[in-house]
């Protein structure tokens, strides 16, 4: 009821071609917004991980930004080339880009390596690090190629309880107060 949800299509394996041959390429998508953001307390892009066009426009177009980082061998590296790119941006698109905080996520407990990311993350990031972990979770997965949202796909998962429980990290962070279903 109060969620508008624009997903991703076909279509956008065309747009970054399409965005080198525009005038003022960056500000696209802050330009599409403008109208609309008033009406929303907040609008969620969600990006691919590459660092192009299309993301370099949704981080001209952001108030803030929360970065997913996977539990896995490169992550810090990533973490690092994003914080970068978002300092450019800042620089010279955005002065208000702010980062919001960083998600842990695709965790498996029993692996060494994720546990040793987790710890690096929380011990050596200085941005905000939710507390809410995304595990690595088959639900998480298979729900897009059944095209649904997880929470519609199966409402019971450790992956629809993670996000639920992201959810009301992220309002409470803001100092929002809203039903959002319980997650235990």
């Amino acid at each position: 009821p109060n969620l508008w949800v624009i997903p991703s299509s076909i279509d956008l394996v065309g747009a970054e071609l399409e965005l080198v041959s525009r005038f003022k390429r960056e500000f696209i998508m802050q330009s599409l917004l403008i109208d609309v953001r008033d009406d929303y307390d907040f609008i969620l892009i969600d990006c691919l991980p590459s660092l192009g066009l299309i993301t370099v426009n949704a981080l001209t177009a952001a108030d803030s930004v929360l970065i997913p980082i996977q539990c896995e061998i490169f992550a810090l590296e990533g973490l690092q080339k994003l914080k970068n790119t978002i300092e450019l941006v800042r620089q010279q698109l955005n002065e208000s880009l702010v980062i919001e905080g960083i998600v842990l996520s695709m965790y498996d407990r029993r692996l060494r390596l994720a546990n040793i990311v987790v710890d690096e993350v929380k011990s050596n990031v200085e941005d905000p690090v939710y507390d809410t972990i995304i595990h690595r979770n088959s639900k998480l997965s298979e729900a897009p190629s059944m095209h649904q949202p997880v929470l519609l796909y199966d409402a019971s998962s450790k992956g629809t309880i993670n996000f639920l429980n992201l959810a009301k990290e992220f309002l409470s962070r803001n100092n929002i107060t809203l039903k959002v279903p319980s997650a235990q």
